[in-house]
């Protein structure tokens, strides 16, 4: 029985990929083309499944009706597809009320989540697979977040490659609250360059319009989109493809845009560019109903290391290089970030039933912490700052320990020298880290090997 599933798993997930492919094709073929048959696609039962393990792979908790991932597997995942199915088919779907949770943030406040339900959450991901292709075409290259092969390192090395390339003074831009301030009416006018069919649309402000329960109470939506949201984030970029079109075609000022999701910086040669860049910011966003946070938006000169900032967890600086007898742009862990994995860490190894585990338990629940983090600030000038965090992990484990065997006289490095450290199994940082150009070559190596 596992086998005939597998097997229609991956039936599936080849006819969803030719639908893709098919509507990309299209999109591409026609840069005014406009799509009016999408609706029945988004039901197709190889469509709904792929929604469904894109959910369930990204976890999540419940939203309004309580239903969790495994309230839905035990149910029958598809007799539950298939209602969900029917309800599209027969357009008796309505979304439920979004659940507003807060998340705390590293300066003391909160940033709010909207959680749709688990049937919701199918369907904006069915809606965004079958949406997602038409939209790539037109993406530009200076967009990088939630993207399919793009990420937040290759932002990184672009900023890179711009600073080196003189590049040196940057506006560092902050949108206030964008997620709450998106005109309802200019996105669904923005998604219908590209989509005239009006039961996708329909669809789309239902959504924006369903509404949020926070703490029983019942808010209606009449600007925003929930950040949680399945969809969420492909909107956010339909939405800001616009800023990216306008700044990528203007001819006033020179500048590099890189944009990750709602969070940018554009990379200019003078100060004068920069100041005048930032007025045809603000124009721009004033156009989409959005404003800058002031407080957060800088324009910092780089040139020979005076400053550097922080993007996308990075510290991003220019480094003078002796070998090369000039200044360099390099990034490590930001100081934000590096608190961040040592509060995690310390969380960890600091509640109560921890010294009740065994060593074996507590490294199998520690390394994934410090592997995900690994990976991600593994490619940059990230090497003294993975020391660091190692020598942190081996004083925690050595405190750990001492509390374990419930004794104080000896220092924790007693209990856990290196040696040891290394010994144990614990993920080690340092030694890991991949420039761009030695990752650049082991992908097209990956490439040759493949082909």
């Amino acid at each position: 029985m596992n086998a005939k599933a597998n097997s229609i798993g991956d039936n599936t997930r080849e006819k969803a990929r030719e639908l893709q492919e098919k509507l990309y094709l299209a999109a591409k073929k026609s840069a005014t083309r406009r799509f009016h048959a999408l609706y029945d696609k988004i039901y197709r039962m190889d469509i709904l499944e792929q929604g469904w393990d894109q959910v369930k792979e990204n976890k999540g908790s419940p939203g309004v009706d309580e239903e969790s991932i495994e309230d839905f597997i035990r149910t029958g995942e598809l007799e539950n597809l298939g209602e969900i199915q029917a309800a599209l088919m027969n357009k008796k779907y309505r979304p439920r009320k979004v659940k507003r949770i807060y998340i705390p943030k590293p300066d003391g406040r909160q940033r709010p989540l909207g959680i749709p339900t688990i049937r919701d959450r199918i369907v904006q991901a069915s809606t965004k697979y079958v949406m997602e292709p038409i939209f790539e075409v037109d993406f530009l290259d200076c967009s990088y977040g939630f993207r399919p092969n793009r990420s937040a390192n290759q932002a990184l090395e672009e900023i890179r490659r711009a600073m080196n390339n003189y590049y040196e003074v940057v506006l560092d831009a902050d949108i206030k609250g964008f997620f709450d301030n998106i005109d309802h009416e200019q996105m669904l006018s923005f998604v219908q360059q590209r989509i005239s069919d009006r039961r996708v649309l329909k669809l789309i402000r239902k959504w924006l319009k369903c509404g949020v329960m926070d703490s029983g109470v019942v808010y209606e939506s009449e600007l925003g989109t929930p950040q949680g949201g399945v969809i969420s984030p492909l909107l956010a970029n339909i939405y800001l493809h616009e800023f990216d079109k306008f700044w990528t075609t203007q001819d006033e000022v020179r500048g590099k845009l890189v944009r990750y999701a709602d969070d940018f910086v554009i990379l200019f040669r003078t100060m004068e560019d920069a100041e005048r860049g930032l007025q045809l910011v603000r124009n721009k966003l004033e156009e989409l109903g959005l404003e800058l946070n002031e407080e957060k938006t800088d324009i910092i000169d780089t040139r020979k290391g005076k400053k550097g900032f922080d993007f996308l967890g990075f510290h991003v600086r220019q480094v003078y290089s002796k070998p090369r007898w000039g200044y360099y742009a390099q990034m490590w862990p930001s100081a934000r970030s590096m608190n961040r994995i040592r509060a995690k860490i310390k969380e960890f190894m600091g509640k109560p039933s921890t010294p009740l585990r065994s060593l074996e338990d507590v490294i199998r629940t520690l390394n994934p912490i410090l592997r995900g983090w690994m990976n991600y600030y593994r490619f940059g000038n990230s090497s003294k700052h993975f020391n660091l965090i190692d020598r942190y992990v081996q004083e925690r484990l050595g405190n750990w320990w001492r509390k374990k065997i419930n004794t104080r006289g000896a220092k924790w490095r007693h209990y856990f020298p290196p040696e040891r450290l290394k010994a144990c199994g614990v993920q080690i940082l340092t030694g890991n880290v991949i420039y761009w150009k030695h990752y650049r070559k082991l992908k097209e190596e990956g490439h040759r090997r493949a082909v």
